[in-house]
């Protein structure tokens, strides 16, 4: 297998790739319920309300830094012999510490004060959320990058 980074930034692949990743994130903000998915969609729609095309850029440009984050994990699926979706699954803790460190250090970098206010309303349950959607990414993953 390539590596996850060269995978998933493939020049050739990365349009596909990146609708496929705003699909995944429309999927998962439309499965909330309760208290909580009313939060994350209200925040969901402001920070596309931002400006059009906000959310795809912002997945091009987090995409290099989220498959270099998730490499070890693939590549330790790979060392065991084990399905890449598998193994995120059943180590979707650590998955989703590796992506949320990429997402923290992005938002104390930003200069946009609704990215950062929505970011820092909604770290407090982010893991939860982002682990909810590892089986998911692990599609995506073999999808494009198996």
């Amino acid at each position: 297998m390539p590596s996850l980074s060269a995978a998933l930034t493939d020049e050739a692949k990365k349009p596909a790739i990146v609708e496929d990743c705003l699909k995944l994130i429309d999927a998962e903000v439309a499965d909330k319920g309760g208290l909580s998915g009313m939060a994350v969609k209200a925040a969901y729609a402001t920070v596309k309300g931002i400006k059009p095309g906000f959310v795809k850029s912002v997945v091009e440009g987090l995409l290099p830094e989220f498959a270099q984050a998730l490499e070890p994990l693939a590549q330790e699926a790979s060392s065991k012999g084990q399905d890449v979706k598998t193994y995120l699954v059943a180590n979707q803790g650590r998955a989703a510490d590796a992506l949320l460190a990429v997402t923290d250090a992005k938002a104390q970098r930003s200069t946009n004060g609704v990215v950062k206010g929505t970011y820092s309303k909604l770290r407090g349950s982010a893991k939860k959320n982002v682990e909810a959607a590892i089986p998911r990414l692990g599609e995506l993953i073999v999808r494009h990058a198996v």
